[in-house]
C-alpha cells in the first residue's frame, strides 16, 4: 500500500512539473528582470519545491502546506500557476511566489471564502500565493521586494485584472499602502494556522506611488 501511494505521488509530480513548465513557457515574461525568473525549467522548479518544504518546515507551516513528497511542496494548483524565483549572487533560488490562474480547480483559499462575486465582476482573475522568502525571519528583504515587482510586472504584462491573497493581519498595514487592495474577509485562524487572516483583492492597475517608489525602482 506505502509503495503503491509512493508510485502515485512520484507520479504526480511528474504530471504538475510537466504541466507547470509548459504553462509557465506560454506566459509574457519581462526577460530584462535581474535575478528574477519565469520558471520554465524542470530543475528550477524541484528547487522552487524543495525551497518552499524547507521554508514552511522551519516556521512550522507543514499542518497547513504539508509537503506531498518528503522534501517537496508542490499541489494540483501549480499546474496552472506561474511560478517566480528569486535567485541570488551565488546563483542559488532563495524566494519564490506563484500566480495561480484560475481553473476547474477554482483558487485555494476558497477553501475559507468563495471568489463567485469576484468572477462576475472580473474577467481574469488569479490567486498569488506560496510567497516565500529563506529569511522570512529576518523581516522582509531583497526576495520580497524583488518578488512582489516581478508578480506586479507579471499580472500587467498578463492582463489579469484582480489578484486575490491570503496575508497575516499584521501584514495589512504595509499591503494597504500598495494600492488597490481591499479586504474581503478577516479570519481567526488560516485553516491549521493559529494565527489572524485577511484575505485581500488587488488591483494591479491601481497600485500606489509608495509602491511604485518601494518596488518598481
Amino acid at each position: 500500500q506505502n509503495a503503491l501511494n509512493l508510485f502515485k505521488k512520484r507520479v504526480f509530480l511528474e504530471e504538475v512539473v510537466e504541466e507547470c513548465v509548459a504553462f509557465n513557457k506560454k506566459q509574457n515574461w519581462d526577460d530584462s528582470l535581474e535575478n528574477l525568473k519565469l520558471t520554465t525549467a524542470v530543475e528550477d522548479l524541484i528547487e522552487v519545491f524543495k525551497l518552499r518544504s524547507d521554508v514552511y518546515a522551519s516556521i512550522n507551516y507543514q499542518n497547513e502546506f504539508p509537503d506531498t513528497l518528503e522534501g517537496l511542496n508542490f499541489d494540483k494548483y501549480d499546474k496552472t500557476s506561474a511560478v517566480i524565483y528569486y535567485k541570488n549572487a551565488n546563483n542559488k533560488i532563495t524566494g519564490t511566489t506563484r500566480l495561480i490562474f484560475d481553473s476547474v480547480n477554482k483558487l485555494p483559499s476558497e477553501d475559507k471564502f468563495s471568489f463567485d462575486d469576484i468572477r462576475k465582476q472580473y474577467k481574469k482573475i488569479g490567486e498569488l500565493s506560496r510567497l516565500i522568502a529563506q529569511n522570512e525571519s529576518s523581516g522582509l528583504g531583497m526576495e520580497f521586494k524583488h518578488l512582489m515587482k516581478g508578480a506586479y510586472l507579471f499580472f500587467i504584462n498578463n492582463d489579469i485584472d484582480i489578484t486575490l491573497l491570503g496575508i497575516k493581519k499584521e501584514h495589512y498595514k504595509l499591503y494597504s499602502k500598495f494600492g488597490g487592495s481591499k479586504i474581503l474577509t478577516e479570519l481567526n485562524n488560516y485553516g491549521n494556522l493559529d494565527l489572524e487572516a485577511l484575505i485581500l483583492s488587488w488591483n494591479p492597475a491601481e497600485v500606489s506611488d509608495f509602491f511604485k517608489r518601494s518596488f518598481l525602482r
